[in-house]
C-alpha cells in the first residue's frame, strides 16, 4: 500500500509484457501515477546478467521447474467467491503489484483472498491518498479518505470514477467487483480490513495537508509516515494470519514486530526511490538527516552534485539512511522466527530478503541520486528460490550484510570520511552475528551440492565428448558440451539441493495442510 513509486521491487508478479498469467490485458500500462517511470532505472546490461550463470539457471529454475504454485483454484476457493469478481481481483492485482502478486498468490485456500483483497482495498484508499489533482481542496481529500471504510466497504455500488490514472484508475471505478469478494470473506477478515483501512486513512489524512517537496521534517515524523503506510499491513496481516488460525493467535499481539517488517520494506524503497519523489514533489527522506550534509539546503542537491565534495555529501546522506533501515533487521528476523506455516513463511520472507539486497545495492551508490537501482532479475529469482526457511533467510541476510560492512570498510580505508561509519558496522555486525551459525550451515550444504553437481555435469561432458569423437560433429561437440555440461550441473545442483536439504529444511515450518490436519486431529 505504499505510495505509487515505492511499491516495486521484485517484478516477479506477471509477465514481462505487463499482461496476467492467462496472457490477458488488464487495464492501461503506459499510464502511471506520480514520477513512476519518468527517471533512468539502473540496470545491468544483458551480457552482465546472463554471465551471472546461477541466476540464470535461478530463473529458468523459478519460471519452468518450480515456480510458485498459485492456489486460486483451488475448490474452497472457486466454492466460495464469484469467479468473474475474483478473476478481475486477480487480474487488476498483477497489474498494479507486480512484487506481490505471486507471493499473494501461493498462500493457502484459506487466506489466499483475504491478503488479495486486503491488499486491493488498501492499493485502492492509496490511489485516493496520492492523486494531486482530483480533488478541489485537501478537506474534501481527506473527508473522502476517513469516509472509504464507510463508503467504499459498505456500500456494494460505491465507485470513484476519474481519480488516479491507468490500472489504480480502473481499480477504482470497478470497485464493486473488488466489493463482492470482499463480502464474502469470514467475518474476521473483514472486520481486520476494515480497521486497518480506517486508521491507515486517518494518518494518510495527516499528511495531506503537510508539505513533502523536501522531505518528513524529523525521523520521528519519518517513522510516523511509514507506520502509517507499511507497518499498520504488518498488523493487520499478522491479525489475518492468526485469525486463520494457519499462525498462532500470539502472533495477533505482535504489534511491534509487525510494524517493523513494513518499516523495514518501507524505508528501502523510500530510499531506493529518491529521485522519483524528488520529481513527484512529495519525498519522504527526513530533514533532519539530510540537511546535514546538504550545504545548499535543498533535498536535490545530492542530484545535482557540483564538486566532488557534494558527490561525497550525498554518498554520507545516503549511508545514514541505509544504516538507520539496517537497524530494523534483527526484529524482522525475530518476526520471521514466530512463523510456523512455510506458505506464510515465504509470503512474508521473499520481500525482506529482497530489501537487504536492495540495501545493499543502494549502499554507497551514487547511482541513486540519478535514478532508481534494482536488483537483477536473476538475482531476485535466486532469493526466491533459496527463501524456503530461517536457514536460507539467514544465509541471505548474512550475505548481504557482509557485504555492506566489506564495503564500509573498504571505502573507510581508502579514505572516505563516513560520519555514520561506525553506526553502519555496528548494524551489519548484529545481523553477521544473528546469522552467522545458520549461514554457515547453508554454506556447508551449498558446497556439498555444488560439488556432487560438479562431478556429475563432469561426467556427462566426458560422455558427450566421447560420443562425439572421429565425427563430423566432433567440431561442434565443445559448445555442446559446455551447454550439456551447464544444464547438467544446474539440474543436478537444484536435485542434490533438494535430496540434501529435504530432511528437516522447513525446521519447524509446515505446509498448510498438515497445519490443518494436526488442528482437526487435536480436536477430535
Amino acid at each position: 500500500t505504499q505510495p505509487r513509486s515505492r511499491v516495486r521491487g521484485m517484478e516477479n508478479g506477471v509477465m514481462p509484457n505487463g499482461n496476467n498469467v492467462n496472457g490477458e490485458v488488464v487495464g492501461d500500462s503506459t499510464k502511471k501515477q506520480g514520477a513512476y517511470g519518468k527517471v533512468k532505472t539502473h540496470k545491468e546490461s544483458k551480457l552482465s546478467q546472463i554471465l551471472h550463470l546461477d541466476e540464470v539457471w535461478s530463473a529458468i529454475t523459478l519460471l519452468y521447474i518450480s515456480p510458485l504454485e498459485s492456489n486460486l483454484e483451488s475448490p474452497l476457493i472457486r466454492e466460495t467467491f464469484n469467479p468473474l469478481d475474483l478473476k478481475f481481483c486477480d487480474d487488476i492485482l498483477c497489474k498494479v503489484s507486480r512484487s506481490f502478486a505471486a507471493v499473494i498468490r501461493q498462500l493457502p485456500s484459506q487466506l489466499l483472498v483475504d491478503v488479495l483483497i486486503f491488499y486491493l482495498v488498501l492499493r485502492a484508499l492509496d490511489t485516493i491518498e496520492d492523486d494531486m489533482t482530483y480533488f478541489p481542496s485537501n478537506e474534501e481529500k481527506v473527508k473522502s479518505l476517513l469516509a472509504f471504510h464507510k463508503t467504499a466497504l459498505v456500500d456494494p455500488t460505491w465507485t470513484m470514477m476519474g481519480c488516479g490514472e491507468g490500472d489504480e484508475r480502473r481499480l477504482l471505478e470497478e470497485f464493486p467487483k473488488c466489493h463482492s469478494v470482499y463480502a464474502a470473506l469470514p467475518e474476521g477478515s473483514r472486520r481486520v480490513i476494515s480497521d486497518i483501512t480506517l486508521r491507515m486513512a486517518t494518518g494518510m489524512a495527516e499528511f495531506v495537508d503537510k508539505d513533502l517537496g523536501q522531505g518528513t521534517a524529523d525521523v520521528a515524523q519519518y517513522n510516523r509516515y511509514c507506520h502509517f503506510v507499511a507497518g499498520l499491513v504488518g498488523e493487520g496481516l499478522s491479525r489475518l494470519f492468526a485469525s486463520s488460525e494457519l499462525e498462532r493467535s500470539a502472533l495477533a499481539g505482535e504489534l511491534h514486530l509487525s510494524d517493523q517488517m513494513g518499516l523495514f520494506l518501507q524505508k528501502t524503497n523510500i530510499i531506493r526511490d529518491y529521485l522519483e519523489d524528488y520529481v513527484d514533489g512529495r519525498a519522504f527522506w527526513p530533514q533532519s538527516i539530510w540537511k546535514k550534509y546538504s550545504a545548499g539546503g535543498d533535498l536535490g542537491y545530492f542530484a545535482n552534485p557540483a564538486t566532488e565534495e557534494a558527490k561525497k555529501a550525498g554518498l554520507c546522506c545516503l549511508n545514514d539512511l541505509v544504516t538507520d533501515a539496517l537497524e530494523l533487521a534483527p526484529d524482522c528476523l525475530a518476526y520471521l522466527s514466530k512463523l510456523r506455516c512455510a506458505e506464510v513463511f515465504r509470503f512474508c520472507a521473499i520481500p525482506q530478503v529482497m530489501a537487504i539486497a536492495t540495501l545493499d545495492r543502494c549502499y554507497h551508490n551514487a547511482d541513486v541520486f540519478t535514478g532508481v537501482v534494482k536488483i537483477r532479475k536473476g538475482m531476485s529469482c535466486q532469493l526466491i528460490n533459496d527463501t524456503v526457511d530461517m536457514r536460507g533467510v539467514h544465509g541471505i541476510f548474512h550475505r548481504f550484510a557482509t557485504s555492506i560492512l566489506s564495503r564500509a570498510e573498504k571505502a573507510r580505508r581508502s579514505g572516505f570520511d563516513d560520519p555514520t561509519h561506525d553506526r553502519t558496522t555496528r548494524a551489519c555486525r548484529a545481523i553477521v552475528e544473528l546469522t552467522e551459525t545458520e549461514a554457515k550451515r547453508s554454506a556447508r550444504k551449498s558446497a556439498l551440492v555444488t560439488g556432487g553437481a560438479a562431478v556429475v555435469a563432469s561426467c556427462a561432458t566426458a560422455g558427450f565428448l566421447s560420443l562425439g569423437s572421429g565425427t563430423r560433429a566432433a567440431s561442434r561437440m565443445p559448445v555442446t558440451s559446455a551447454l550439456a555440461s551447464f544444464g547438467m550441473f544446474s539440474l543436478m545442483k537444484a536435485g542434490l539441493g533438494k535430496c540434501v536439504g529435504s530432511r528437516g529444511a522447513m525446521g519447524a515450518l509446515l505446509p498448510a495442510e498438515d497445519i490443518v490436519k494436526r488442528s482437526k486431529t487435536a480436536t477430535m
